[in-house]
């Protein structure tokens, strides 16, 4: 074959590739995943349905915020989820990428992209079918859909449970999620967030679901929010705020939280994660919730 004629070749050979891409993108990191033995996880959820359907094997690295279980501490950590450097992904030589919708920034995300990795876009909803949806694209993803359709169907019964038993027993309490509290201010997390997701299937209702997203909330929209409870979580360091840290804000010492006291926390990664062990996250917050009420 000529050079002129390997290089047409060539040519049209990428741009086939690149129109059936375009058209049926979700068919890209599916038929690699099958063959993929060195596999990223970007998400502490994605990381822990790896380990949920024993292919954790074939990790080579995480991101930052996948610290469940514990034996994920033993791989190389990529970075954080949100702040992600191409050349830390691309240093562990995988083969398939694990992203969590969200993964960022998109300048690396574009990097990854066209560096020729085969990557599956996991979904990321606050919802049970949302968890479903996860898991049963990661298994896809790692060829392992048998074992995956076990595992949603196991989680699917199991989150049907927990929103059956936390039925009713918290109707009549409103929960503010709080992000942080740096400088004063307060973060707090509105509808469309995973704080919202938890509060609501643990029969809470969220104090703050008139906004989308997480804002900085002013006095009066703290007092207009009136928590019953203040949910946080668990972290250490500068993160991390007491009761007694949280309630001298002027506005949060006047809500029915303050007055009482009601501070809730919880693990981050186990309260926000919606994964396989969102089930439990639900019935312990609905458990705590009704007794910090009572």
């Amino acid at each position: 074959m000529t050079t002129r004629l390997r290089s047409l070749y060539l040519e049209c050979a990428a741009a086939t590739l690149l129109t059936a891409t375009a058209l049926v993108l979700t068919l890209h990191p599916l038929s690699a995943g099958e063959a993929s033995n060195r596999i990223v996880a970007v998400g502490g959820s994605v990381t822990e349905v790896v380990f949920a359907l024993e292919e954790q094997h074939r990790l080579v690295a995480r991101d930052s915020t996948s610290v469940h279980p514990q034996e994920a501490h033993d791989l190389p950590d990529i970075g954080y989820i949100r702040a992600l450097s191409p050349e830390g992904v691309l240093s562990v030589d995988p083969d398939l990428l694990l992203m969590l919708d969200g993964s960022g920034p998109q300048e690396a995300v574009d990097v990854l992209e066209k560096s020729g990795i085969a990557i599956a876009n996991v979904p990321n909803e606050f919802t049970p079918e949302g968890i479903v949806a996860k898991i049963r694209t990661v298994g896809e993803a790692l060829g392992v859909p048998d074992k995956a359709n076990a595992l949603a169907q196991k989680t699917e019964a199991d989150l049907q449970t927990a929103q059956e038993q936390a039925a009713g027993r918290n109707d009549n309490i409103r929960v503010l999620f709080v992000l942080s509290t740096r400088g004063g201010r307060i973060m707090a997390g509105g509808a469309d967030t995973a704080a919202n997701g938890i509060i609501t299937l643990a029969g809470a209702k969220n104090a703050v679901s008139e906004f989308s997203g997480y804002k900085q909330l002013s006095d009066e929209a703290i007092l207009s929010a009136m928590p019953d409870v203040v949910l946080m979580m668990d972290r250490e360091g500068d993160h991390s705020a007491s009761a007694d840290d949280l309630f001298s804000h002027p506005a949060l010492a006047q809500t029915p939280a303050g007055k009482a006291n009601r501070l809730l926390k919880m693990p981050g990664d186990y309260l926000l994660g919606f994964g396989p062990r969102t089930a439990d996250a639900i019935q312990d917050l609905a458990q705590n919730l009704s007794e910090i009420r009572s």
